[in-house]
């Protein structure tokens, strides 16, 4: 069978499940994954080569804008319901679909241990594709979802690894690569980014491309997989990402429009429809349990962080005070600095700063009791207009001109009279 065939006929049905998209509501990763099973089972067609490193480099390139999409601050400070949810959505399923495939279906320990890593899995590249469809990606809760949804998919990568995979000495360059590209590409990043920086041939979108065919060569030689990697990269580059957002909206179209179509179609075409309908029943009951253990485990920490990112962050004493001490026409403390040099202006900020609770709390009360210390200042150009005009301090005003004819200098340039 013909590659270009094979391009010609997904080309189309990717068209066509682009339209049906927008017409649905539904997210094109779903329709495309659906519309490769149809396809590889109706004109079942071959997978040719090109097709299985699209569909490979389209995953590593969704992790990677997932990981670029996340800001370090908000993972930081979301960092235990992350790994709390991440790890509960990997270990539940796991351990209740091992445990049922083991003694309810009466599987061997492979193929139960195969079973509850296929069941606890969660695709990040799907994930991120539904996210950015949305709109949520940009959200706390969709950032959050992307960072549980990589430690779900990490523990997954990890547990294939330690079962089923046996590394070699490759592992050694390809952790020595991922952490000299994680720590190096950052650094470099701004001055890339001046220097090659919005030109028509991208190459900071061509030196992305590099850095991950790089580590998925390497993760390939060493029997392992790229998106470690690739999401802490994404990740480690994100603030760049971030003051470049129109790079990293073109990076973000090129990966939907070439690569993910491609990846998602991929995944379709390796189900089979007859084994499906054959199995209709156990699948059933494989996904009952997946979505049930994983509600179960997921839902009431889930629920819990929800609440949190919701609610509203509680204000500290220097925020409270901040606006009473520079939007006031008198400071809410007396100014004792006043004629005083910047070096004790500058101590008296310290002290400032360093009041303890008791006093800022009674500070706080004082200008509760005053309404008037905490009166903001008008604007300046308000003052110009509002303010009265401030009196003359010269000892003798000067009178405003008048333009009246003075009596006395036109009798002086009258001509002499003549006798």
């Amino acid at each position: 069978m013909s590659s270009l065939y094979v391009a010609a006929v997904l080309a189309v049905v990717v068209l066509v499940a682009s339209v049906f998209s927008v017409e649905l509501g539904l997210s094109v990763a779903i329709i495309e994954i659906v519309a490769g099973a149809v396809v590889g089972n109706t004109l079942h067609l071959a997978t040719p080569d090109w097709l299985v490193f699209l569909a490979g480099f389209g995953s590593v390139v969704l992790t990677f804008l997932a990981g670029a999409e996340v800001d370090p601050a908000h993972l930081r400070a979301t960092l235990k319901p992350s790994l709390l949810i991440g790890i509960l959505s990997f270990a539940a399923p796991f351990v209740g679909a091992l445990v049922v495939c083991r003694y309810g279906f009466d599987w061997d320990w492979k193929a139960a241990q195969i079973g509850g890593i296929a069941l606890s899995t969660t695709s990040l590249a799907v994930v991120y594709a539904v996210l950015v469809e949305t709109g949520l990606n940009a959200t706390h809760i969709g950032k959050l979802i992307m960072s549980a949804t990589f430690v779900s998919d990490l523990g997954t990568v990890l547990a294939l690894s330690v079962l089923f995979i046996s590394p070699n000495w490759w592992l050694i360059p390809f952790v020595l690569v991922s952490v000299v590209l994680i720590v190096v590409m950052p650094r470099l990043a701004g001055w890339f980014f001046a220097r090659y920086g919005s030109r028509v041939i991208e190459p900071e979108i061509k030196g992305a491309f590099a850095a991950l065919l790089v580590l998925m060569w390497l993760g390939e030689q060493a029997h392992s997989h790229a998106v470690l990697p690739a999401f802490l990269l994404g990740l480690a580059v994100s603030r760049t990402f971030h003051r470049h957002r129109a790079t990293q909206q073109r990076f973000r179209v090129v990966a939907f429009a070439l690569l993910t179509p491609f990846f998602f179609l991929r995944s379709g075409m390796n189900v089979s429809l007859p084994l499906v309908t054959a199995n209709v029943g156990l699948l059933g009951a494989l996904l009952a349990l997946k979505l049930a253990t994983k509600t179960v485990a997921v839902y009431p920490p889930a629920r819990r962080c929800a609440r949190h990112l919701h609610r509203r962050p509680r204000r500290h004493h220097h925020q409270l005070l901040t606006p009473l001490r520079t939007d006031q026409h008198r400071p809410a403390i007396p100014d004792r600095t006043a004629g005083r040099s910047h070096k004790h202006m500058a101590a008296g900020r310290q002290k400032w700063r360093t009041w303890p609770r008791s006093q800022v709390s009674h500070q706080i009360a004082l200008n509760l009791d005053h309404p008037q210390r905490g009166q903001q200042r008008p604007h300046r150009a308000a003052d110009r207009t509002s303010r009265p005009p401030r009196p003359s301090h010269h000892p003798h005003p000067i009178p405003q001109h008048d333009h009246r004819p003075n009596p006395r200098r036109a009798h002086r340039n009258q001509p002499p009279a003549t006798t």
